[in-house]
């Protein structure tokens, strides 16, 4: 049986992975363990990867990578009909049970490998189609929260399954008639989370890995070798923070991938002549940003989308007097001076507050 695999939906999830990695490489070194060799699959479904593949497979941290072609359920036209609703609670529950089972028997058809080899699975947003495939072929895993402190802001188990939730996730952690993510589904050995301190409904599953205790215990060589990973062109994003080292105060605005467009880019227009007064600004968009900011922005520099903001850590000479993001949580940022998180009351100007304020709907 193999080790070890992880699936990954973002770029930040594979930075997380090789966090992970890093920890464990080291003390199996201590140890005098073998290492052995995880596999790590990239799926396609949310985030274009596009040559992340063959960079991580340069660094030999991983015994192989793979590409996986999740499908949404959208893809599956056959699914339609049983997200229709009955106009009843009972007809409803029986749709949902139906949906689960054909879900994952569709999604089977493009799963990549066989889990079942594995001793340890991995799975970041299980509530993805991996988590309704595992669970029904009852495939034990572990989950990873999805982005930092992410189920402080959204607890989307609970979201998700507003009306009745005990009963559903009866449903799902014990039966397996349907599925509830998150901790809830009855094949999920686990779920790491950050600080599970920070989130309101406990769940039994929640194991706390702090994040930041994995970045400080990084050495020298282990950031150079996420930084060949990830780092498309090292030698023009080195200039680049040299350039800006000869700028004065600098302001970094993070991108979120809010709203409409139309909607984004007012905000983020709003947010640069709220700061712009108080020092250079720099843009760092988000990876599933898909607003051109390089050509709806030119006159500011921009940091290349597809590097974890929490990278430019790793880099000595960069230095910012803010950093400014939405709803993006910043506490892992060590380059600025301040960090500024507009938050909720912010964005309630720009679209309804039923959006983002889903716990308040719980």
């Amino acid at each position: 049986m193999k080790d070890r695999i992880y699936v990954c939906h973002t770029y930040y999830h594979v930075y997380v992975t090789f966090l992970k990695e890093l920890k464990r490489r080291e003390q199996c070194r201590n140890e005098g363990r073998d290492f052995g060799g995880a596999t790590l699959v990239l799926s396609k479904m949310s985030t274009d990867f596009e040559n992340l593949k063959a960079r991580v497979e340069t660094t030999g941290l991983f015994e192989e990578v793979i590409e996986f072609d999740e499908k949404r359920e959208d893809f599956f036209p056959e699914l339609a009909r049983w997200r229709k609703d009955t106009g009843n609670f009972l007809g409803n529950l029986l749709h949902r049970i139906r949906f689960t089972r054909e879900y994952a028997r569709l999604e089977s058809a493009y799963v990549p490998v066989d889990f079942r080899a594995y001793q340890d699975v991995y799975v970041y947003c299980d509530s993805d189609p991996i988590g309704y495939y595992l669970n029904q072929y009852k495939i034990p895993y572990h989950a990873l929260e999805d982005g930092l402190n992410c189920l402080k802001n959204f607890d989307a188990a609970r979201y998700d399954n507003r009306g009745h939730f005990g009963l559903k996730a009866f449903l799902s952690q014990r039966l397996n008639l349907i599925f509830v993510q998150n901790g809830y589904g009855k094949y999920c050995l686990d779920m790491e989370v950050n600080d599970s301190s920070l989130i309101r409904y406990p769940c039994p599953k929640y194991i706390d890995e702090p994040r930041q205790a994995l970045t400080d215990r990084l050495t020298a060589e282990d950031k150079e070798l996420i930084l060949q990973a990830f780092i498309r062109d090292k030698e023009g994003l080195e200039r680049q923070i040299a350039e800006s080292g000869r700028v004065g105060d600098k302001i970094l605005i993070l991108t979120d991938p809010l709203c409409s467009l139309e909607v984004r880019e007012r905000i983020f227009r709003d947010i640069i002549r709220m700061y712009e007064p108080e020092g250079t600004i720099f843009l760092k968009p988000h990876p599933r940003d898909e607003l051109d900011y390089r050509a709806l922005f030119p006159e500011y520099p921009q940091f290349d989308a597809t590097v974890p903001m929490e990278m430019l850590n790793f880099f000595p000479g960069l230095r910012f007097r803010k950093v400014v993001a939405v709803l993006t949580e910043i506490k892992a940022i060590r380059f600025a001076d301040e960090t500024v998180r507009l938050g909720e009351d912010f964005m309630d100007a720009y679209e309804d507050p039923l959006i983002h304020r889903q716990n308040e709907q719980i």
